[in-house]
């Protein structure tokens, strides 16, 4: 399964971002509110900065104290980003996430621009549906349907 099916199949395609000056405080805030793993940081709500977690803040929080949610975004978030395309392939995404050691991935157009984000629960989720459909069509084949 291609990643843009699987973007086709999420309840809502909404990409949340964040200004790279926005709180750690703010951002966590956010990530609660929307009841999501991760945000992308943009500065202009297209191209994508880095992209900060809730594994980040507790990290960090862990290391630094509750001092560290005064600081901006940009002192956690991780910089160095991995993103896909609409053409990945799902047993890709998921390999990359799984030795990236990340759940989250911005997917870009041919310019660098967000389209999407997929979890690796939504790749997961693809996957055991792609399972399921060969599943059934073996199944098919041997009771000769």
């Amino acid at each position: 399964m291609l990643v843009n099916q699987i973007l086709s199949m999420k309840a809502s395609g909404e990409i949340f971002t964040v200004a790279p000056e926005t709180s750690v405080a703010d951002a966590a805030r956010l990530l609660s509110e929307k009841r999501i793993g991760a945000i992308v940081v943009s500065e202009d709500g297209k191209i994508p900065l880095g992209i900060l977690s809730e594994r980040d803040i507790v990290r960090e929080l862990g290391k630094r104290g509750a001092a560290v949610l005064d600081q901006p975004i940009t002192e956690l978030m991780t910089r160095k980003l991995v993103t896909c395309t609409t053409g990945d392939d799902a047993l890709v995404i998921l390999d990359r996430m799984t030795q990236g050691r990340f759940r989250h991935l911005p997917v870009v157009d041919g310019q660098g621009r967000m389209v999407g984000i997929v979890s690796i629960g939504d790749a997961v989720s693809a996957r055991l549906k792609e399972l399921a459909a060969e599943k059934e069509a073996l199944t098919g084949m041997i009771m000769g349907n």
